[in-house]
């Protein structure tokens, strides 16, 4: 299935320094992964905004990004993302991020924005996010697996706290929601 048969027009326009691969998620109403791949800048954060506003319009309100394949993104790329947040909250959905590259990751810390995203480590626990209504109990959130958002290191946090990375002595923050901050 094509982006365009998802979302009609979806790729009437093209960037090489952007790619975007659309997936729909049938188990979920409104619910659509987006494959990123390149990067996103001052320069292109402009397309990458007409496009997934185009996937909301058509009705996607619960957005998955997948970001394994997106090694840069700039503030203004970051601030495309707060925009989608912005669009899709009032229309009852949510955003996921996924599978963020330590570089791209640091930049969401270092401008404060990874405590307003719902990063997940799969598509599983995305889908579970949405499939809960968006809650983030803290039932079944510990014992956590996940990698160090510096070195990638697989990690287990038993619960919310301070602790250190055994491989790159990084000082990891995990909260009751099983979200990973640096510090």
């Amino acid at each position: 299935m094509s982006n365009n048969d998802i979302v009609a027009g979806f790729d009437d326009e093209k960037d090489d320094s952007l790619k975007i691969r659309l997936q729909k998620v049938d188990s979920v109403d409104g619910c659509l992964v987006l494959y990123l791949t390149g990067y996103i800048d001052t320069y292109n954060s402009n397309f990458f905004q007409k496009r997934v506003t185009r996937a909301v319009e058509s009705g996607y309100t619960k957005l998955i990004f997948n970001c394994g394949g997106l090694n840069y993104v700039s503030s203004t790329g970051i601030g495309s993302f707060t925009a989608f947040l912005k669009a899709v909250k009032p229309r009852g959905g949510d955003l996921v991020l996924l599978e963020i590259q330590p570089k791209v990751y640091e930049v969401f810390q270092l401008l404060g924005f990874s405590q307003f995203f719902n990063i997940k480590d799969n598509l599983n626990e995305a889908v579970d996010f949405f499939n809960s209504d968006g809650k983030s109990g803290s039932t079944d959130v510990f014992p956590k697996i996940f990698q160090c958002p510096i070195c990638g290191k697989k990690l287990k946090a038993t619960k919310s706290g301070r602790f250190r990375c055994s491989e790159c002595k990084t000082i990891l923050a995990i909260d009751n929601s099983g979200q990973v901050f640096l510090g």
